[in-house]
């Protein structure tokens, strides 16, 4: 195995795949540099960078072929580069202009299939869930009562793939704009197609009154959505697990069809990064990405703060002059807000991004970029709106992995693909397949990670992805994921405003 990898000819840092000691002498692998041994002046963990020739004070730092900052202080070849000794080069807005790449993979067509749900609108689910969505965030727990009486009612299992309540904490005391930020991701929720059947479950006093949130829902199977407000009836126990009776009697004998490939969505996220994201998990989403693209399937990348230093890169595989204005709009939209609140824009790693070796935004940037491979940008997406063009959208949303998790299930996407490299648990309302960026994640978090995307560090690239790939198609055809299995199924929403 390599001792170090240089990930583009015109790198100026290597990284180091396992923990390297001061005085060793390693022979970085991968693309051609100049210096064929280094000498490594003090220890530097795994995923971390260090200098493959002398860099000067003021000098950018190259990674992935693109400057990840620049040195605070004169760096001598093998010397590890970090938050010590490189900041960010990001500071205020950039003028943009379209420089459109020849090298985009487009959406194409496919014969290929997949065994799923088709529902009476004609969207497409992987499965055949069963949702309770509580309106706001007072009557959780009650959801939580009147499932478990509907479970313990049925002794011998419910034909549901999972039960899930979307709890929340929202739903009261919320005004204008972040009020209405709540009700898109419930009705995206109500209307998702992996859901064989819902239950809407309101108060009755809240902001977010029933006939509003159902008023706005949009095309929906009338047979699988129930709703109860439970200050309107004598028992709210009896009356929910009645309805999802109802409920369970329209999706019993549901059966999975064969679907064109072309109908998959597929979200990519990463969360708790380490500095062998963007080399091994990202690139292996990223591969991913441009298979299903080019059997005409749609995926979706969203955190736009982990597009900051990367952008250019998205907007010069826009489709066209006016997909690119939405990028830029997507770009500059997110750093107002931002500036709205008097916050830095560039506040970024976390400390656990930068304890397992990214330094700057820049970097973390390039890294998350790489889930959306080299696919054009078909389409620009707000927050709680759903995919509507084949090939590869952006999603307006955050970097939090919870809120931007759910914002892509939301989205219309029926299955999340999340890389990691520290490590977490969270899985959101669809299924949420972890790949993990090293080999030691995947053997210590067997109950968080799906896949160990490590290997093609050690492995041939080409089988990993056929690996891959067939994994991710044994989820979509019913395979648990480790965040089904264990029941981690959690929703967040965006909040953007005062609450009463």
């Amino acid at each position: 195995m390599l001792d170090a990898l240089v990930l583009d000819p015109t790198d100026s840092v290597a990284v180091a795949l396992r923990d390297l000691a001061a005085g060793e002498s390693v022979a970085p692998g991968g693309h051609p540099v100049s210096t064929i041994s280094i000498a490594v002046a003090s220890d530097i963990p795994a995923g971390h960078k260090f200098a493959l020739a002398d860099v000067s004070e003021g000098q950018d730092v190259i990674k992935y072929g693109f400057p990840i900052g620049h040195a605070t202080e004169a760096i001598p070849a093998g010397t590890w580069i970090h938050s010590h000794n490189l900041a960010t080069n990001l500071g205020a807005d950039l003028d943009y202009a379209f420089h459109p790449r020849d090298d985009r993979t487009t959406p194409g067509t496919s014969d290929r299939t997949f065994r799923g749900y088709r529902r009476a609108t004609g969207a497409v689910g992987i499965r055949n869930d069963l949702y309770v969505v509580p309106t706001v965030g007072c009557i959780n727990g009650l959801c939580e009562g009147i499932l478990r009486e509907f479970a313990d009612a049925h002794p011998e299992g419910l034909p549901f793939d999972s039960a899930i309540i979307t709890r929340h904490p929202y739903g009261c005391s919320q005004l204008g704009g972040d009020l209405a930020m709540t009700q898109r991701i419930l009705r995206d929720i109500v209307g998702h197609p992996n859901a064989g059947g819902v239950l809407v479950i309101g108060l009755g006093c809240e902001n977010n009154q029933m006939e509003d949130l159902l008023d706005g829902l949009g095309p929906h199977d009338e047979a699988r959505v129930r709703t109860m407000i439970a200050q309107d009836v004598d028992d709210e126990y009896q009356t929910g697990v009645d309805l999802l009776e109802e409920l369970l009697k329209a999706a019993r004998d549901d059966e999975r069809l064969d679907i064109p490939i072309s109908e998959l969505r597929v979200g990519v996220k990463c969360g708790g990064s380490d500095g062998f994201s963007g080399i091994a998990a990202n690139p292996l989403i990223g591969r991913f990405t441009d298979w299903l693209v080019s059997h005409g399937g749609s995926v979706v990348l969203t955190e736009v703060p982990e597009m900051f230093g990367a952008e250019t890169i998205l907007m010069s595989r826009a489709h066209d002059e006016g997909v690119f204005d939405h990028v830029v709009d997507l770009i500059n939209g997110f750093k107002d807000y931002f500036r709205r609140y008097d916050q830095p824009i560039y506040e970024n790693p976390s400390p656990g991004n930068k304890a397992g070796g990214i330094t700057t935004l820049e970097e973390k940037s390039l890294g998350c970029i790489q889930k959306a491979g080299s696919a054009e940008v078909e389409d620009v997406l707000s927050y709680g709106s759903r995919v509507s063009e084949p090939g590869l959208s952006l999603l307006q949303g955050p970097g939090n992995d919870l809120v931007s998790s759910s914002a892509l299930a939301s989205a219309g996407c029926q299955l999340v693909l999340f890389s990691t490299g520290r490590g977490t648990p969270f899985g959101t309302y669809v299924p949420t397949l972890k790949v993990a960026s090293n080999s030691r994640l995947a053997e210590h978090k067997p109950r968080w990670i799906d896949f160990d995307g490590g290997r093609v560090m050690r492995e041939d690239p080409d089988l990993v992805l056929e690996d891959f790939i067939a994994t991710v198609m044994r989820t979509v055809e019913g395979e648990p994921t480790r965040n089904e299995t264990y029941h981690m199924q959690e929703i967040a929403i965006f909040k953007d405003g005062v609450t009463e």
